[in-house]
C-alpha cells in the first residue's frame, strides 16, 4: 500500500477495563462509620482527599481493613477487573446504601473457591464514584436511595444522557450508577413486597435484585458470582454482535470495492483475485473495476488507498465509482484522473491522505492500449516468446502479432513476462495540486495476459531479513509460475500463497489483483 502520512489517533482513555477513579471534589470531612463492615471488624474510615486510603468499610481476605480505593484519580493494583472468581485475586462488592440507622448489614461472604468477597461501603453516589476503582467487579445498589443530580463519570465529564429523569422516575438512580459504571455487574436491592420495582430493574440493565430483609451470606456471595458472570457474559455477546455487524459493513465495502465487471460483449476473459492484510483485520483502500464503453473499449483500473480501515475502504469505494460513471461518461486519461483527483480532494477528511492508480484503456480490436499511472506501479504483462512490447507515440511498432508460442525445433518456449512502461507516469492523485497524467500508448499484440495489482503484492518479505519481493522479484515469480502452465484465475492464486509463503505468514498490507486475457 502507500505509505501514509501518520496522523494522530485519539486513545480512550480506558478500553476493556474500569472507569479511573475520580478526584474528591469536597474538602476534608470524616466519614461516618461504615455499617457494611464485615463482622468481627472495626469499620474503617474514609479520608476524602487522602491518596491511598480511600476505602470505606472495606476489608481484605485476611479479614484486615484494606486500602483498596484511591482518591484523585488512582487505580487498586492488586485486581484487573473481570477476575475469576477462581483466580488469584477475589473479588470486590460495592454497596452502595444510605441507611442511617444501619439496618443493611453484610453478611461475611465468600467465593466459589473459598476466598473472602471484599465489600466496600458508599453512602451515596459521589463516595461511591470514587470507589469504582479497576478491582470492583459488582456493585449492590440499594433502590431507595436517592440521586443527587446530573451523573458524572470518572473523567469528570457529565454521564447524564437524554433528557433528565422525571421526578418520579423511582429507578433514577439505578440508571444514573448504569451510566456511571457501565462495566460492572449491578445487583438491586429492593423491600420484599416491592417486587415489581425489582423485576422492571433488571429490564432496565441490573443483572438481578435480591430483597432487602433476606440476605445471607451464601445468597449474596452466590448472587455476586453469577451476576459477575452474566456481565461477562453479556459483554462478550455484545462484543461478537458487534463484530457481526462490523462484518457485515465490511462485507458491504468489499462488495463496493469489489465490483463485478461489465464485460458483455468483449471476448477479453477477466479474473480477480483480493486478500484483506489480516494481520490489522482491518479493511483496506485497494479497489479496482473494469467496464466496457459502447465503442467496443475495455477500460479497467486498480487503485489503493493509503491507510488501513473503514474511512480508506470508503473513500476507495467512492473514487471507484466515480471512475466507472466518468469512464461511461467518456472520458479517459488526464481529464478522468483530474476530475478524480477533485473528488479525493473534496471526500477525503485530511490533506494527508492520498491514492495511487492504474488505467488502462484497450482498443476494441484488443491490440493496443492507453496506460496511465498515478504512483502506482506498472501493469505486467505476459505474451507468447516471439512477441515483444514496444512504445511509440503513433503507436506503430511493426510488431508481428504472432499467435501461438514460438519453439525452437519443435520445443515450446515460454511466455515472456515484463512490465508495462512507468517511466512517465504521474504523481499520486490528491499530493500535488495542477498535476497531470501522461497516457502512453502500449502495443499488445495479439495473443496477450495483462496483470495490475496493488503493492501488497510486492511488499512482502522474501524471508527471514528485511529484503522484499520487489517488482523484479514478482516479474521473476510469474514467469516461473506460466512455465508451469498456470493462466488465469490459477495464476493469481497461486501468485498471491506464493507472496504469503515467502513472507512467512499472513501479508501485512490488503492485495488486490486483475488480469485480462485476449486469446484469439
Amino acid at each position: 500500500m502507500p505509505v501514509p502520512v501518520p496522523r494522530q489517533r485519539a486513545i480512550p482513555a480506558v478500553e476493556g477495563g474500569q472507569a479511573h477513579a475520580a478526584s474528591p471534589s469536597g474538602g476534608p470531612a470524616q466519614a461516618a462509620p461504615a455499617p457494611g463492615a464485615l463482622s468481627g471488624q472495626e469499620p474503617s474510615s474514609t479520608r476524602h482527599g487522602t491518596s491511598g486510603d480511600a476505602s470505606h468499610g472495606e476489608t481484605d481476605d485476611t479479614g484486615h481493613n484494606g486500602h483498596g480505593g484511591s482518591t484523585g484519580g488512582g487505580h487498586h493494583g492488586s485486581a484487573h477487573h473481570g477476575t475469576s472468581a477462581n483466580g488469584t485475586a477475589p473479588l470486590t462488592l460495592l454497596v452502595i446504601e444510605d441507611d442511617p440507622a444501619g439496618a443493611l448489614t453484610v453478611p461475611e461472604l465468600r467465593d466459589a473457591a473459598g476466598k473472602q468477597i471484599r465489600v466496600r461501603t458508599a453512602r451515596n453516589l459521589t463516595e461511591a464514584e470514587r470507589l469504582l476503582t479497576d478491582d470492583v467487579q459488582c456493585i449492590l445498589l440499594d433502590l431507595a436511595l436517592r440521586t443527587p443530580g446530573p451523573a458524572t463519570t470518572s473523567e469528570g465529564t457529565s454521564a447524564q444522557m437524554g433528557p433528565d429523569p422525571e421526578p418520579d422516575d423511582e429507578l433514577a438512580t439505578l440508571r444514573h450508577v448504569l451510566r456511571l459504571a457501565p462495566r460492572h455487574a449491578v445487583l438491586a436491592l429492593t423491600p420484599a413486597e416491592d417486587t415489581e420495582r425489582g423485576a422492571e430493574a433488571v429490564r432496565v440493565g441490573a443483572q438481578d435484585y435480591l430483597f432487602r430483609d433476606e440476605l445471607d451470606s451464601r445468597l449474596l456471595s452466590r448472587a455476586v458470582r453469577y451476576a459477575v458472570e452474566r456481565k461477562r457474559s453479556d459483554r462478550a455477546e455484545r462484543r461478537l454482535t458487534e463484530s457481526k455487524l462490523r462484518a457485515q459493513e465490511n462485507a458491504r465495502l468489499e462488495r463496493g470495492l469489489l465490483p463485478t465487471p461489465l464485460l458483455e460483449g468483449s471476448s477479453l476473459r477477466f479474473a480477480a483475485r483480493y486478500r484483506p492484510g489480516r494481520s490489522r483485520a482491518l479493511l483496506g483502500g485497494d479497489f479496482y473495476d473494469t467496464v466496457r464503453t459502447p465503442d467496443g473499449t475495455v477500460h479497467a483500473m486498480i487503485g489503493d488507498v493509503c491507510g488501513h480501515g473503514p474511512d480508506e475502504a470508503a473513500l476507495g469505494v467512492e473514487l471507484r465509482i466515480a471512475w466507472r460513471a466518468l469512464t461511461l461518461a467518456g472520458l479517459c486519461g488526464d481529464r478522468l484522473l483530474s476530475t478524480l483527483q477533485q473528488v479525493l480532494e473534496h471526500e477525503r477528511d485530511s490533506d494527508e491522505i492520498f491514492a495511487t492508480l492504474c488505467t488502462v484503456d484497450i482498443a476494441p480490436d484488443g491490440r493496443r492500449a492507453g496506460l496511465c499511472l498515478a504512483g502506482h506501479p506498472a501493469p505486467l504483462i505476459s505474451r507468447p516468446a516471439r512477441s515483444r512490447a514496444l512504445v511509440g507515440a503513433d503507436g506503430n511498432d511493426g510488431i508481428d502479432g504472432v499467435g501461438g508460442i514460438g519453439g525452437i525445433g519443435g520445443v515450446q518456449a515460454p511466455p515472456v513476462a515484463e512490465l508495462l512502461p512507468y517511466e512517465n507516469g504521474g504523481p499520486a492523485l490528491g499530493l500535488l495540486p495542477n498535476a497531470r497524467w501522461p497516457r502512453q500508448q502500449v502495443e499488445l499484440g495479439g495473443e496477450w495476459s495483462l496483470m495490475l495489482y496493488t503493492d501488497g503484492l510486492i511488499e512482502g518479505r522474501t524471508g527471514e531479513g528485511r529484503e522484499r519481493l520487489g517488482q523484479d522479484g514478482m516479474v521473476d515469480m510469474v514467469r516461473r509460475q506460466l512455465a508451469q502452465g498456470l493462466r488465469g484465475e490459477e495464476l493469481l492464486r497461486a501468485a498471491v500463497n506464493e507472496v504469503r509463503d515467502l513472507n512467512g505468514g499472513e501479508l501485512t498490507d490488503d492485495v488486490a489483483v486483475l488480469l485480462l486475457d485476449r486469446v484469439p
